[in-house]
């Protein structure tokens, strides 16, 4: 039985393969994962349409390969009556979510202090069914190539009802990095290997600094209505909504209505002309150890507060637990880093190409600051952006700027909907 390179996205042509996840005579279920394949910051694990044994490898690994060529043969029983679906099977197009790590790389919670259940690698479709059904996968028995959970394995599960979740599945905790395997943690004098997201990220940051004219530019403004705002509204909003109103929900919004003003920012230079974007499509950098994934924020612009609140919750979600898809990264117009998550109170973002800016958001910190000629104690917060030079010049940047700076600090509690 061929297995052939299935479609990663409806643009997607081809994609590169990063890591075989099995070996020639190896025996594999029916949805296991055969191999990761990298496009577009994405690593998707691409699963086996059928239970049987690899019998042949014919893409090496770091090979790129279109959809539709042969990956590898598969033996399985009763071949020929399967050999219509399998042309199905391999056409259908690939919803994988998991920016895939390695096994070193998962959370790995073990039954005892020895013995794991599983190995802590799952496929979209075991994934998806443990989400539907509460199922706590670290308590799932894998019985797959590897201690890999199988389909089967989630299907008993949920019919025994043994693995259920005490509380809701998106509220599970936060999964842990081995602290051998992240490149925060590393030794001093080893060496990383760079493949995967973090090869894919450095090719994009050298195309972004070889080609655009990067320019700088910084403001300060006054975020202390801002942060009375979204005090007010906290702890009665995560009552009734679930999830938090975050301070980055509010410069999300004033910065989609600045590029609504100033259309240049939301462009793109292609093919010596600059094209002017008609959606807002606001890309926000979420950061996972030593991954960085940039989805979007859909047509920001015509989004309350709260409902921008909601995507980048869902967003982050995804994200942390490996959902995130090829389609949620794609269409992005201009760039919001909150860099000020880390503490930063000055940065200088690189363009996440081809668009024309990145705005950094940086720290809010109390100061003090001078005001009608007194001293007065405020919430302040420096916005720095970086620009395509070739389309922007100081005047248009600096515009962009105070228009967002003067929409931040007229956020107050009277005046500000956050519906």
């Amino acid at each position: 039985m061929e297995i052939k390179m299935p479609k990663l996205g409806e643009s997607v042509h081809e994609g590169t393969i990063e890591q075989w996840l099995v070996s020639v005579g190896d025996t594999v279920e029916e949805y296991d994962p055969l191999c990761e394949v990298i496009t577009d910051k994405v690593t998707a694990e691409v699963p086996s349409s059928y239970a049987g044994t690899i019998t042949e490898i014919t893409v090496n690994e770091g090979e790129v390969v279109e959809v539709g060529a042969v990956i590898c043969h598969l033996a399985v029983e009763n071949e020929a009556s399967t050999e219509e679906a399998s042309t199905t099977a391999n056409n259908e197009e690939v919803t994988t979510s998991t920016p895939t790590e390695t096994p070193s790389e998962t959370e790995s919670v073990q039954q005892d202090s020895t013995k794991p259940n599983n190995n802590g690698r799952f496929s979209p479709v075991v994934f998806k069914l443990a989400s539907e059904n509460e199922i706590n996968l670290s308590q799932v028995v894998g019985t797959g190539f590897e201690g890999r959970v199988t389909k089967k394995d989630i299907e008993k599960a949920i019919k025994e009802g043994t693995a259920k979740e005490a509380s809701n599945f998106v509220n599970a905790p936060t999964p842990t990095v081995d602290d051998q395997s992240s490149i925060a943690t590393q030794q001093a004098g080893s060496s990383i290997p760079v493949n995967g997201v973090r090869r894919q990220i450095a090719q994009n940051m050298v195309n972004s600094v070889n080609e655009i004219p990067h320019a700088w530019m910084m403001i300060e403004a006054d975020a202390t209505n801002l942060v009375n705002t979204r005090n007010y509204h906290k702890e009665s909003f995560k009552a009734k909504e679930g999830y938090n109103i975050t301070f980055f929900a509010f410069f999300v919004k004033a910065v989609a209505e600045a590029l609504k003003a100033f259309p240049l920012l939301n462009s793109s230079w292609q093919n010596d002309e600059i094209v002017i974007h008609k959606d807002v499509n606001i890309s926000i950098a979420v950061a996972d150890e030593d991954k960085l994934y940039v989805p979007v924020i859909k047509n920001a612009d015509e989004k309350s507060i709260k409902g921008i609140a909601r995507e980048v919750n869902d967003l982050a979600q995804k994200a942390r637990y490996k959902k995130l898809r090829s389609e949620d990264m794609k269409g992005g117009t201009f760039t919001v880093n909150n860099t000020g998550t880390f503490g930063s109170v000055s940065s200088m973002g690189i363009i996440n190409h081809p668009q024309a800016a990145i705005l950094q958001i940086e720290s809010i910190i109390k100061k003090p600051v001078v005001i009608d000629d007194m001293i007065a104690i405020r919430n302040m917060v420096n916005l720095c952006l970086s620009i395509d030079h070739r389309i922007l010049d100081g005047l248009q940047a600096g515009r962009f700027m105070n228009y967002v700076k003067s929409r931040i600090e007229q956020y107050s509690i009277e005046n500000t909907s956050i519906f």
